[in-house]
């Protein structure tokens, strides 16, 4: 409560909370606006037989459902920050440009970023309004208003990536995840009434093992988001200035590195595929139909899909920590500064041992993610409960942001008291 009355006492981050709120206002806003045209029966029909599309629409904030304005969410932006990560370890430019330009380099990285986002959003807002339509969700629309619509959709993308952006100059957040973020909470009274209005009392068992599970869920994420290990490290004792510096330190190593952008960078692979197959199942073309329509059930089988989300979560969970955490360079550094790791020689060999640590550690951050990336689906198994939509992916979500802004808003205090004392 101390903190809280810091908070709201202190002008400047008062300031920055209330903007941030007011800008994931607009965003909920923008989530309720639909286009034009919807059967909203059949559109919940349609939604209630797809968990695939439920996933969708949870990290659309609610867009989907609504078939809004921004049905698409971050999706897009997501789906191009991926591929431009990923060009970083194809081509070397790119990683020059990414790691060694500095400032400029990053920026000329970012509105690559944005430019790409620009066409992955018009694609797959013409294969979800293909889908759409197909199922009878939207009725008879000409090739007109399909262009408007698609045009909405991307304006709406392209405003959520703008959104994201400003909350992330504020530096209380990340923008993309508290955008993510505001989404899944804003499903929570929802799923809140569908348990009261599907409660039954023969399965009060089943619930409460369901409210221990995520205690234990919560407990766990939070024990592995803040694990570390520590590298000790010793700095030769040198003679600077008259005085003789050295001493011994440590290098803090994350259990989990990556954070919850694993998760969101495989529900955005395993999503774009099975939109865009169900698309071609819809072509007037029988081969084109048939083959999308084998793809469209083999994304739809949960077994494949749970497997395949548990593989690529592990794999971007490594993907990702490769990018933050390059031993190579952290050896260099320290070498320049003076320092070892006790037993282990400088330069290649502390690269190696760095290299061994990170990948042993990594492996249990990335089963942990991967585990909990699949737990709604575990849990609906055993306990046979639908109406809870927001899952471990959505809890690993919620607990991330919120641990990671308040470190923000920590350091931003720690900051403002530090230059107090100074003056």
């Amino acid at each position: 409560m101390n903190k809280i009355r810091q908070i709201f006492q202190i002008k400047e981050i008062r300031d920055k909370i209330l903007f941030i709120l007011a800008i994931l206002v607009v965003f909920r806003l923008a989530a309720n606006i639909p286009v034009p045209g919807v059967d909203v029966a059949q559109l919940k029909s349609f939604f209630d037989s797809s968990q695939l599309l439920g996933m969708l629409d949870l990290f659309s904030g609610g867009g989907l459902r609504n078939i809004s304005i921004v049905m698409l969410g971050v999706g897009p932006y997501i789906t191009a920050s991926i591929i431009m990560q990923l060009s970083t370890m194809i081509f070397p430019r790119m990683e020059k440009m990414h790691k060694e330009e500095g400032e400029a380099g990053r920026q000329k990285f970012n509105l690559w970023t944005r430019w790409l986002t620009l066409p992955l959003a018009i694609v797959q807002s013409f294969s979800m309004i293909a889908l759409l339509k197909s199922q009878g969700i939207m009725g008879g629309i000409n090739p007109l208003q399909y262009l408007l619509i698609i045009s909405t959709i991307t304006a709406g993308t392209v405003l959520l990536m703008w959104l994201g952006e400003i909350i992330t100059e504020k530096g209380l957040g990340n923008g993309v995840s508290l955008i993510i973020f505001a989404g899944i909470v804003s499903a929570l009274p929802t799923a809140i009434n569908n348990l009261i209005l599907t409660w039954n009392p023969t399965e009060i068992l089943a619930y409460l093992g369901l409210g221990i599970l995520s205690i234990l869920t919560i407990g766990a994420i939070v024990f592995i988001t803040e694990g570390q290990r520590n590298i000790p490290i010793t700095f030769a004792r040198q003679l600077r200035g008259g005085k003789t510096v050295g001493g011994s330190s440590n290098l803090p190593l994350k259990v989990n590195m990556a954070g919850v952008i694993p998760i969101i960078f495989a529900m955005s692979i395993m999503l774009f595929p099975s939109v865009v197959a169900n698309f071609l199942a819809t072509s007037s073309v029988e081969v084109v139909a048939k083959y999308g329509s084998i793809a469209a059930d083999i994304f739809a089988n949960q077994w494949f899909y749970g497997i395949s989300y548990f593989l690529l979560v592990v794999a971007f969970t490594y993907f990702y920590t490769a990018v933050t955490f390059n031993p190579q360079k952290v050896s260099e550094n320290l070498q320049r500064q003076g320092g070892f790791i006790s037993g282990i020689r400088p330069g290649a060999p502390t690269m190696e041992y760095l290299n061994r640590i990170v990948n042993r550690i990594t492996l249990t951050g990335a089963l942990f993610l991967g585990l909990v990336a699949v737990l709604p689906f575990i849990v609906q198994g055993m306990t046979g409960i639908q109406t809870i939509t927001v899952g471990g992916t959505g809890i690993l979500i919620v607990v991330s942001v919120v641990m990671e802004t308040m470190k923000q808003i920590d350091g931003q205090l720690v900051m403002r008291d530090y230059d107090r004392l100074n003056l």
